[in-house]
């Protein structure tokens, strides 16, 4: 005799090995779409550190860009500090010489025969306008200079004969080549 099952046993089998199927198809994708969600986050998560660190960074280079035009203008007022500090110094260390040259030069000048009027100096070269007697207190005057240790060389530039009260006198010009330090 035939044996009939009437219990839908390979119906149940089916529907229980679509379930499996359904389950081992629908788990990987769930977890597929929870690493995706929890990488999306973390990614978000990631950029907003990266802003904020980034906005901090511009902050942070404004106030470092203020402090170094600071220490460029304070470096800029050293540098003139400097100038003016060697400028002081080297009127310090030649304060003196004017004193000394016009002390040197009156003990040069013939007494009662030289008088001089007028004296300029521009960088290097002394200028020395005045009255002799004649030209050999002129010749000198001039040797007398140049025994000087402020003064280089002396040339006469002019001598012509003037009266000055009725009395006849030589006035002379001369340009003379100084030393300077």
């Amino acid at each position: 005799m035939i044996k009939i099952n009437l219990l839908p046993y390979f119906e149940a089998q089916k529907e229980e090995v679509l379930k499996r199927q359904i389950i081992f198809i629908s788990v990987p994708f769930v977890v597929f779409l929870l690493i995706i969600v929890f990488l999306h986050a973390h990614m978000t998560t990631s950029i907003n550190k990266l802003e904020k660190g980034v906005q901090e960074a511009e902050e942070q280079l404004k106030i470092l860009t203020k402090i170094t035009g600071d220490v460029e203008n304070v470096k800029k007022d050293k540098e003139i500090f400097k100038k003016k500090l060697g400028i002081i110094k080297k009127l310090g260390s030649n304060r003196l010489d004017t004193v000394l040259f016009l002390d040197d030069l009156t003990m040069r000048v013939p007494e009662g025969h030289v008088w001089i009027t007028t004296l300029s100096e521009a960088e290097t070269t002394l200028s020395l306008k005045g009255v002799a007697r004649n030209n050999s207190a002129i010749s000198d005057f001039m040797r007398n200079l140049e025994g000087s240790r402020f003064i280089r060389s002396v040339d006469l530039i002019s001598s012509k004969q003037t009266i000055i009260s009725g009395i006849k006198l030589k006035e002379f010009t001369l340009s003379c080549n100084t030393e300077k330090g």
